[in-house]
């Protein structure tokens, strides 16, 4: 990767992942791109930025001439819960601007990752270890546009030779991303009433097992990834990655350590309820593991310390 283009900069990944990929490959290497949000402060001023709308392929054509890039980084996505009550939104974003990267990256010869999730899944999936290569019939449209992905860019890859790679992401917590309409937020969510003393209200029932991830173990995965011999690469789109598996009372448990007046109570969410019950409990990752040496550096108790301790200092400032 010289030359590299993020779509979505402004979103949960990608505001995140701009930075980091500057620090790594230079600041005037990455360029941030988004129309959803608009860009400002560190992601318009410390490096090249403009503005493309995803579903719109011209756009996405025109940044990658300017600035010569290599690498398209296609992060624009509506998050599950949000997508439930839009669903052709959701197809729209999820599907319109990965098939338009897709064309583009096979024109102009870029490589293409495209996260994918433990939303591709379904609910006849097995839920424990879920393998590498199992059943995917997800029952929500972010699932079936996230399975719908993998599949074209596997044919994009086999049919024109494009270097497309992606991994099915957990639930990923990030002390700097607010919330932003996904089944898992609650594990952010609960972090913040921790740190203002509010007791927090939990959306999901006791006993529901999510696969989750640190943000800069989900960061260094797609590094690692883009960066790996692609000779080695037999499951391309997309790899099982995990880190931890816990449910709200385990979370709330770790939490108390830290914090132990911190109160939480129930108040589901049924819509995020039958979504998180279609999901796996834990992934199995040794195919990452084995192909290009994924090994994350977050548990539940290292994450929720730092965390903590991040969210303490950022709260106070706001």
């Amino acid at each position: 990767m010289k030359k590299i283009l993020v779509i979505g900069a402004c979103g949960q990944i990608g505001s995140e992942l701009t930075p980091y990929l500057r620090n790594i490959y230079g600041v005037n290497n990455v360029v941030a791109a988004d129309c959803i949000y608009p860009l400002k402060g560190e992601l318009r001023e410390a490096g090249p930025s403009c503005k493309i709308d995803a579903t719109q392929a011209e756009d996405i054509a025109i940044a990658v001439k300017k600035y010569e890039i290599d690498t398209i980084f296609n992060l624009a996505a509506i998050l599950s819960a949000k997508a439930e009550a839009t669903p052709m939104l959701g197809w729209n974003v999820g599907i319109g601007a990965l098939l338009n990267c897709l064309e583009v990256a096979r024109e102009y010869k870029t490589a293409l990752f495209t996260p994918s999730s433990i939303g591709a899944f379904g609910q006849d999936t097995p839920h424990d270890q879920t393998p590498q290569d199992t059943l995917q019939r997800p029952r929500t449209i972010y699932g079936i546009t996230k399975v719908t992905g993998e599949l074209l860019s596997d044919y994009y890859f086999h049919r024109y030779g494009v270097d497309t790679r992606s991994v099915r992401y957990p639930g990923i917590i990030s002390n700097v991303t607010l919330p932003g309409g996904g089944t898992t937020d609650y594990a952010v969510e609960i972090y913040y009433a921790a740190v203002k003393g509010e007791t927090f209200y939990c959306p999901l029932k006791a006993g529901t097992f999510l696969d989750m991830m640190y943000m800069p173990d989900a960061l260094h995965a797609i590094v690692q990834l883009m960066e790996a011999d692609p000779a080695k690469l037999k499951h391309r789109n997309a790899f099982n990655i995990a880190s931890m598996s816990f449910d709200p009372e385990m979370l709330y448990a770790e939490i108390r350590k830290h914090e132990p007046d911190f109160k939480m109570e129930y108040r589901l969410d049924s819509v995020r309820q039958a979504i998180a019950d279609s999901w796996p409990n834990s992934m199995d990752d040794h195919c990452a593991r084995e192909e290009w040496g994924w090994k994350p550096s977050y548990n539940l108790d290292k994450m929720t310390e730092d965390m903590l301790k991040v969210l303490r200092t950022k709260v106070t400032h706001v």
